[in-house]
Formats: structure tokens, C-alpha cells, sequence
């Protein structure tokens, strides 16, 4: 079970939201780089970006951030990002600065062909982001609820040729409320690509039980805010994860 630190990116600095919502943001780091090497330190070994201002934007905003992030660590582990990603060129860039992986949520949703070209363009890059709340998708910085069914469009992205699926209950994220773990069994039981969980993640005791579902296709899980308040000591949880699965 590989446990992936979240480094969510507004304005340049490093920071973690309630529900996707802007206005309830906590500043933990004002250097994002230094903490992708303390994260890095305590032995992650793959590191999750968020551009927030590019989701709710649909372009990129924090360039500068991401590319320092990739200097300090990117050469170690592999960096996966997601926000605000809507066309082939952002992708190309993105990974020739050293990106391992992209993350492609509001338009593989709004522009499934767009999805498709990615993946045929940018083999074993992709990953999809599915951010429900209730089984429906959300778009759009999680501003909006979509009528699809994330159990329909988890098979459809899996067809299009994604490398891995992300699921995040938008409803916990940034809440220390437990993942949503049958909800993210029901999508890796769907599919065979690995599916990461996301949204939630408050203790050891998720980790634990995430473990015991791992053979089911779920690969890893994001770490946001508990790691970062201390509810949870990232490397304690690594290493007893790594303990349970193997």
C-alpha cells in the first residue's frame, strides 16, 4: 500500500482546504519545495500535486511552485499532478519538466475525447481523477456536481487506457472523517487498473483497513491533512502499511 503525501498549491504556498472550498484554507508551508523534501525524508515514495488555483481556474497557476517541487525531488520519486489540465500541450510540458504522471479530472468528464487523446498520446502517464460526492462526479474544482455515475465513468476511463484511477469522496476531504472505503472498493472491484483512494484519511486505522482491501486493486491511498496536523505520523503509517501488504 503506497501512501501518497498531498501538497495542495494556492498562491505559491502550501496548503490544505475543507471540501474542495477556498475559503477554508489552512497555510502550512509557504516553501512547497522543502516540504516535498521533508515529506521525501520520511520516506514517501510518490508525492501527489494539486494545482487548486488551476482547478477552479482551467489553466495552470502555480508553475513556479510545481517546478521548484520538481528540482528539489523529482529526479528521487515520482510526482503526480492534477488541476487545471485541459489540452495535450499543457500535458507535453508537464512531463518534460519531469512529471511522472498527470492527472486529468474536470475534462476527462466535460471532454472524454480529450481523455482518450491523452492517454493514446501520453501512454502510461494518465492518471483519472474521480472526485465524487454521493456517486456523482464533480467538475470543476469540485464547484459542480455532474449527473454521471462515478461506478460508469471509472469502466469508461479504464477503456480509454488510463494507467490509474484516483477516488476521492469530495464529501470527506479535509474532514479526519475515515475514507470512504466501500465506496472505493466498489470502484476497484470494477476495474482492473490500480485504483488510489483519496478524501478522508484521518489514522493508522485507515491505513489498516485500506490494507486489508489492498487485493482488491487498490494501490495507495493520499495522505492531506492528517499527516500534516499530526494525526497521523506519515512514516510510522508507511512502514506498518508496508508490514500488511508486503
Amino acid at each position: 500500500m503506497l501512501l501518497i503525501p498531498a501538497i495542495d498549491l494556492q498562491d505559491g504556498q502550501c496548503v490544505r482546504l475543507k471540501q474542495g472550498d477556498m475559503k477554508q484554507t489552512t497555510v502550512f508551508s509557504t516553501e512547497p519545495a522543502k516540504m516535498a523534501r521533508h515529506w521525501v525524508d520520511q520516506g514517501a515514495r510518490r508525492l501527489h500535486l494539486v494545482d487548486l488555483n488551476g482547478a477552479f481556474a482551467g489553466k495552470p497557476k502555480n508553475e513556479a511552485a510545481i517546478r521548484a517541487i520538481i528540482r528539489e525531488v523529482g529526479k528521487e520519486i515520482p510526482l503526480q499532478l492534477g488541476g487545471g489540465i485541459r489540452d495535450l500541450g499543457t500535458i507535453e510540458r508537464y512531463l518534460d519538466d519531469g512529471l511522472s504522471y498527470v492527472i486529468i479530472g474536470t475534462a476527462a468528464v466535460k471532454n472524454p475525447g480529450f481523455l482518450r487523446e491523452a492517454c493514446s498520446a501520453f501512454n502510461g502517464h494518465i492518471i483519472a481523477g474521480l472526485d465524487a460526492k454521493a456517486g456523482k462526479v464533480a467538475t470543476d474544482g469540485w464547484s459542480k456536481l455532474s449527473g454521471h455515475e462515478a461506478l460508469d465513468l471509472a469502466r469508461k476511463f479504464e477503456d480509454y487506457g488510463c494507467e490509474a484511477l484516483i477516488y476521492t469522496d469530495i464529501g470527506r476531504d479535509g474532514m479526519l472523517q475515515g475514507i470512504n472505503l466501500e465506496a472505493t472498493v466498489q470502484i476497484a472491484q470494477k476495474v482492473k487498473i490500480p485504483v488510489i483512494a483519496s478524501g478522508g484519511l484521518a489514522s493508522l486505522a485507515d491505513i489498516e483497513a485500506l490494507c486489508t482491501v489492498a487485493d482488491q486493486g487498490i494501490e495507495g491511498v493520499i495522505c492531506g491533512r492528517a499527516i500534516y496536523t499530526g494525526e497521523l505520523d506519515f512514516a510510522a503509517a508507511q512502514s506498518r502499511a508496508d508490514k500488511l501488504t508486503g
